[in-house]
């Protein structure tokens, strides 16, 4: 065997540890994320994201007009996530709401799987797991059964991707360009894609500045292309346009949790995360350039803005640093580790590589099997009214309901028509969703009553805790139902 091939040998020997690493850790959160399933389905939007993707799959049309709600019925809306709605729909088929949450948990363990892949060329691989695994635990927050999930993979391979390419002055594949056509399907976030490829250009322009008139041409060129091949879309432009109507901020922004922005009380382990990581950046030798600097601003503050890009910051600025860590800090780098001469447990993985993973699949292939046989997971009852709509359907109530804002979800998969849901990005605008907070306020009733009568309002579905109650009380309204999640009124006599 000549050094050529020794060295190939070598270097498939060392992936296979690596992928070995990756794929337990990934299996190890798959674990962590089942033991916690309900979780999952705590969000409202759930529902009706869920419904939106099989009403799709029965009709295959898209939607132009709102057809969910009584309040805005007929307004325009588009479905502008719809592949990843399909996707949620076709687990749901397949699955049930078990479905649904094994395709969530499957999405994020890929995401943990490729992190530590990226940073493990850079770093140690149990150092580099050990990461990929606490910045995913970071923002466990936002682990919902919604489409915007579908976007972590790729906004891992995009960012480590393009930031390599512009550390090794090279062009941008153009092969990228697919996964921002998919972005693009797949959730309103896609804008993404094009704000961290100008951050990697920039950092190309740090190495290179302009001594590159054809590599700076192509990075332009790719930068351009990133806008246009996202508008293959079913929707075109509407689909950019909608998006950046809610990135410059709507009545609803400030009243949806995950738009507020970061409170220190709500989230104390995000807090004392980013207070760690400040204050080893101050007291260690690491050294960034200016662009990688102000991608992490970027990062921060997209999180500080809004709570819901926690994941910007917890995912993206360790791909991003993680060279110069391994640079200098030469005992945790990958060049480190490939010198050590590999232990007992190394040399068992990568000579049993392929009947490990044979054996991962198999078990994995059988967890969820099992899982979906004695347990079932089901959306919080929070959100799903379940008792509540029982009693609605065994009295056949019917008529514009007034519904609290999480109830919106689980009506719109029932088929009932809403007051207000979780569209709030394109829908209940132009004062509509300010009048309803107001209306749960200490001065409301007035405009309770209002909207009452607006809206020809038959009965009410309300949350046990909503602000609402005494006025409809003082109204005279009845309380027909009530349990622990949920209320329902109808008109006094």
């Amino acid at each position: 065997m000549n050094n050529a091939q020794a060295s190939a040998g070598a270097a498939t020997y060392d992936e296979r540890i690596r992928l070995i690493f990756c794929l337990f850790t990934a299996c190890i959160m798959a674990a962590v994320l089942a033991a916690f399933a309900p979780a999952i389905l705590q969000d409202p939007d759930s529902w009706w994201q869920v419904k939106v993707g099989l009403d799709f799959l029965a009709n295959r049309t898209f939607p132009t007009v709102d057809p969910y709600s009584y309040t805005f019925a007929g307004q325009p809306w588009i479905a502008k996530e719809w592949l990843g709605q399909v996707l949620l729909a076709l687990a749901y088929r397949a699955g049930g709401w078990n479905g649904v949450v094994t395709l969530i948990i499957a999405t994020i363990s890929l995401t943990v799987f490729l992190i530590g892949w990226f940073l493990s060329r850079w770093l140690k691989p149990i150092l580099a797991t050990m990461l990929a695994f606490v910045a995913m635990a970071l923002i466990t927050p936002i682990f919902t059964g919604r489409p915007h999930i579908f976007t972590f993979p790729i906004i891992v391979i995009w960012t480590a991707t393009l930031f390599r390419a512009a550390r090794e002055e090279r062009a941008p594949p153009w092969w990228l360009l697919v996964l921002v056509v998919l972005w693009a399907n797949l959730h309103a976030t896609f804008t993404l894609s094009f704000v961290i490829a100008a951050f990697a250009g920039l950092d190309l322009l740090t190495r290179t500045g302009l001594s590159k008139p054809a590599l700076v041409a192509k990075w332009i060129a790719f930068g351009l292309l990133c806008p246009l091949v996202s508008l293959i879309h079913p929707y075109g432009v509407q689909a950019i346009l909608a998006t950046f109507a809610v990135a410059y901020g709507n009545e609803a922004v400030s009243l949806i949790a995950e738009w507020r922005p970061f409170n220190a009380q709500d989230l104390v382990v995000q807090e004392v995360a980013m207070l760690v990581g400040l204050f080893g950046l101050l007291v260690s030798r690491l050294r960034i350039g200016w662009a990688k600097a102000l991608f992490i601003v970027f990062t921060l503050h997209a999180f500080l803005a809004h709570i819901r890009f926690m994941y910007l910051f917890f995912l993206l600025v360790p791909l991003v640093v993680a060279v110069e860590v391994a640079q200098q800090y030469p005992s945790l780098s990958a060049t480190a580790w490939l010198a050590e001469k590999r232990d007992g447990l190394e040399q068992f993985f990568a000579r049993r590589f392929y009947a490990i993973c044979g054996a991962t699949a198999v078990l994995l292939i059988g967890a969820v099997a099992v899982f979906g046989s004695v347990y079932q997971v089901a959306p919080s009852p929070k959100t799903s009214a379940s008792g509540a709509l029982a009693f609605a359907e065994s009295h056949h109530l019917s008529g514009n309901v007034l519904n609290s804002y999480n109830f919106g979800g689980t009506l719109i998969f029932h088929g009932i028509k809403t007051y207000i849901d979780g569209r709030t990005d394109q829908l209940f605008l132009g004062g509509f969703t300010k009048t309803d907070d107001e209306t749960g306020h200490s001065n409301g009733r007035p405009l309770l009553e209002a909207q009452l009568k607006k809206y020809a309002i038959g009965w009410a579905l309300l949350a046990a805790d909503d602000n609402r109650i005494p006025f409809l009380d003082q109204l005279g309204w009845k309380r027909a139902y009530s349990d622990d999640y949920a209320v329902i009124y109808l008109p006094g006599a």
